[in-house]
């Protein structure tokens, strides 16, 4: 008896905490109203990686990438300088046309849609307890992983907001069809990390702060990451259809969420882990405290971490109930509390009771062409105990994605796959390429080979990466049937390095081939703004931690199709042939003279 009350005193203990934190986001919120709260407008000048190039400079030494949270030491060494460099025109791709294909009298005759991508944009509670942070600095692979901690952790609610302004901008002198989120718009399947990163899509008030609210208060000493502030909002006419990416329901993205877990993230003590990156059955090894960054210091200082012997007690934090971890139908059920279009964000078209998140939708009524969602990322019980960034397909889903597939080609509908997860860019030994265990309902070439069949299909689009590569599926008849090639398409990060998301603006040209512009696009960011900080930091990361990938080729596959990119952006016109079929339906729709 005396057991049970101890744990039920425990239980109101908690829920009071939550109480109170729950009544002080509501006081902030409400005082921030009142108070007409702040808003951070974009530099009026907008323009894409076509006109302008964002460049860091380079040769900069001085930390090496375990000093990463030394913040206070930038400007010592120059960390986080950066100017524009010259633009970078698109390359004309042509590898899916016949051999010995000219182009010279080929042109654009009709813009079928123009549309964005954004992806991997990770919106962090930074002072949550159930975090990896400490491993950043601890790492023993030399890997030093800024997905799990980064200076950019602060400011990714801002940055995001400077993009949607950005796509605004473009909006109004080319008009967007559509946007697709291309997944992990969570960086730790929480509830507040969700509602964040959809309230700055509807332009609500966003109150980036958790727990203790530390630095959120009102008046001169206001942390700037901290403050509560109006987002923008996209603009209401462009429909925007959303992705899952495997952080949005795996624990940082790597592990599924057990019962463990879920009581870390509303809890009051910041989570002792073991070195998973090492070897993933360390996971569970209480050997480090994690940390959280402090939301009372400028420089979001990170606390309570380190090795657990070296604390006299378990570093503590004020617990936070909307810190909880969601599960994939809870996940996509918020996308209905939304004020932007479609309600849903197509998650309408589907059951989502069961967890499925694939679904298909026509962007324009009038125009032949559909897009197919696809989840691809690992399921929560495939009983791995390896990292679960890989590419996977269940049976249900890869049933799906072939009749999908089919239908579309059946119906003359030119298709394009909008996954988290891209394919064949990475050695097989990697963490974020196809999965090689039986579970997988079909193997990588399998997969080939099927995608191979449907000269509909026009690109397969994905985030995951944090790259912006641009790979060729050549036919594997490229002289009798080069309509059996396809595109894959990847946007980078909107957190690190280069943080871009991309436009795609796709033609018919005259001789009834398709031409897909693609162009990487810099948020616009005003100086002296939360999102302007955020680059700095960006680029300071990218100095530190010097990811060779964003700039080359990041594959050992060494394929030629993927080009380096040298300011970690790559631009490109990709030129798709059609089959007679679908040249035939089209010529019925567009005659041209």
């Amino acid at each position: 008896m005396q057991r049970r009350n101890f744990i039920k005193r425990v239980a109101i203990a908690l829920q009071m905490l939550g109480t109170c934190s729950i009544s002080f986001t509501k006081n902030l919120t409400d005082k921030f109203n009142a108070a007409s709260a702040a808003t951070y407008p974009i530099d009026p000048r907008v323009s894409t990686t076509l006109d302008r190039t964002v460049t860091p400079k380079p040769d900069i030494n001085g930390l090496i990438p375990k000093e990463l949270s030394k913040l206070s030491e930038y400007s010592k060494y120059g960390y986080g300088t950066w100017s524009y460099g010259p633009g970078l025109e698109p390359e004309m791709r042509n590898d899916l046309m016949v051999p010995g294909f000219v182009d010279r009298d080929v042109h654009h005759q009709l813009k079928l849609l123009h549309f964005f991508t954004i992806t991997d944009i990770h919106i962090t509670d930074k002072e949550s307890p159930s975090q990896f942070i400490y491993l950043q600095q601890a790492d023993r692979t030399g890997q030093y992983i800024t997905s799990i901690y980064s200076p950019i952790m602060p400011y990714t609610t801002h940055v995001l907001d400077a993009a949607v302004q950005t796509i605004n901008a473009i909006h109004q002198n080319n008009k967007m069809d559509f946007g697709l989120s291309l997944g992990d718009t969570c960086n730790s399947t929480q509830y507040n990390e969700l509602r964040w990163y959809i309230d700055v899509l509807d332009g609500g008030l966003i109150t980036p702060s958790s727990g203790a609210h530390a630095g959120a208060e009102a008046g001169a000493n206001t942390i700037d990451y901290q403050k509560p502030y109006k987002a923008a909002g996209l603009d209401k006419s462009i429909p925007w259809y959303q992705v899952l990416g495997n952080h949005d329901h795996f624990w940082l993205g790597s592990f599924p969420v057990n019962d463990y877990f879920r009581q870390s993230y509303i809890s009051d003590t910041v989570i002792a882990l073991g070195d998973a990156f090492e070897n993933p059955k360390n996971l569970f090894k209480p050997d480090y405290y994690m940390g959280v960054l402090d939301g009372s210091t400028p420089d979001a200082k990170i606390i309570g971490a380190g090795p657990v012997g070296s604390f006299n007690h378990p570093p503590k934090v004020v617990a936070d109930p909307d810190r909880r971890s969601l599960t994939r139908q809870e996940w996509m059920g918020e996308f209905f509390k939304t004020s932007t279009l479609p309600a849903g964000h197509g998650f309408d078209l589907v059951n989502t009771k069961n967890g499925f998140a694939c679904y298909s939708f026509m962007p324009k009524s009038d125009l032949p062409l559909k897009v197919i969602v696809l989840d691809d990322t690992q399921s929560d019980n495939d009983g791995s105990e390896d990292i679960h960034g890989h590419g996977f397909l269940d049976q249900a889903r890869y049933s799906w994605l072939k009749k999908e597939l089919a239908a579309g080609q059946a119906a003359g509908q030119l298709m394009m796959i909008a996954a988290h997860i891209p394919i064949a860019v990475e050695p097989d030994n990697s963490e974020v390429e196809w999965w090689l265990s039986p579970l997988n309902a079909v193997t990588l070439p399998a997969l080939i080979t099927e995608l191979h069949q449907y000269p509909n299909l026009l690109v397969w689009l994905a985030g995951h990466r944090h790259f912006n590569t641009v790979k060729a599926f050549v036919s594997p008849n490229p002289v009798l049937a080069p309509e059996q090639g396809f595109w894959q398409v990847e946007t980078a990060s909107l957190r690190d390095f280069p943080q871009q998301f991309r436009t795609f603006e796709i033609y018919l040209n005259n001789d009834y081939s398709v031409s897909i512009k693609t162009l990487n696009v810099d948020p616009s960011v005003r100086e002296g703004t939360p999102a302007a900080k955020s680059r700095q930091y960006a680029v300071a990361a990218q100095q530190i931690v010097k990811n060779k990938g964003i700039y080359q080729n990041p594959s050992s596959l060494a394929d030629s199709t993927i080009r380096p990119m040298p300011v970690g952006s790559y631009n490109a016109e990709l030129r798709k042939q059609l089959s007679a079929e679908m040249i035939g339906r089209l010529k019925k729709l567009y005659a041209f003279t």
